[in-house]
């Protein structure tokens, strides 16, 4: 027996699976942990996370922000609900024959669809590996997706936590390059030079002398920033690599 075994969920884990007593009735008809969530995610799809508080959401579901706390014990609890419902539910996996591949590559475009609705979610602190129910969801797809094949579970999981890392940093990519658009044409009171314009100012051929030509072909020309074509390039290549685990697994089992 595991003398250091856990007996108890920390409180923020007990309310996302459910386990802690709610109140019997709330402050007034109406009010429920669901409906204070759903708050708090509407407002920080409008206007970003930072306008997320206690009052606000408050404010937003018609209550004191008192009668809040009868169901959410912090602000940090609040900001875990709000990243465990974010997301919802992982995508279907598509027939077994169309194999691990496709099973993978959608759920990662499923995954970048979500922040994408949600750019709020990568500021949200990441306090530990998944635990909350739905999180959970998402890595067990994966890991079901991979079941197939002949990887050590290890490593299953560990391709889990590489195409997962991708599609976040993917994301967090393009949210900064659009920020960064959004606040220069502000200041410039129109569309901001592209990166190839700006290269063109800076940019000689005998000290960049690829950059130099890539440059004058006009690859930097794409004034949206970092584009979906570049983004399914990155999805792709990672694959490619799982893809050359897989088979030397293969080839060693055979």
């Amino acid at each position: 027996m595991d003398d250091n075994a856990v007996t108890e969920l920390p409180p923020t884990l007990e309310l996302l699976w459910g386990r802690r007593e709610r109140p019997r009735r709330g402050p007034k008809p109406g009010l429920s942990l669901e409906r204070i969530v759903a708050a708090a995610v509407a407002i920080a799809d409008r206007e970003g996370l930072a306008a997320v508080s206690m009052s606000r959401v408050a404010e937003e579901v018609g209550f004191t922000t008192m009668s809040l706390y009868r169901y959410v014990g912090s602000k940090d609890e609040l900001l875990a609900l709000m990243a465990e419902i974010a997301m919802g539910p992982p995508p279907e996996r598509p027939p077994a024959e169309q194999g691990w591949r496709a099973g993978l590559a959608g759920w990662a475009r499923a995954l970048m669809a979500g922040y994408e609705q949600h750019p709020w979610f990568l500021q949200v602190p990441i306090s530990g590996p998944p635990l909350g129910p739905v999180q959970l969801s998402w890595l067990e797809s994966g890991l079901q997706i991979l079941a197939p094949t002949r990887l050590e579970d290890y490593e299953r999981v560990a391709v889990m936590q590489l195409l997962s890392g991708f599609v976040r940093n993917e994301a967090q990519l393009r949210v900064d390059l659009v920020r960064a658009a959004t606040a220069a044409a502000a200041q410039e009171g129109g569309p901001p030079p592209t990166y190839g314009q700006m290269l063109r100012l800076l940019v000689d051929a005998r000290r960049y002398p690829e950059l130099f030509r890539i440059t004058a072909a006009g690859s930097f020309d794409d004034a949206g920033g970092y584009s979906q074509e570049e983004s399914e390039f990155g999805l792709q290549r990672t694959l490619d690599g799982v893809a050359a685990l897989v088979d030397s697994r293969e080839r060693a089992a055979g």
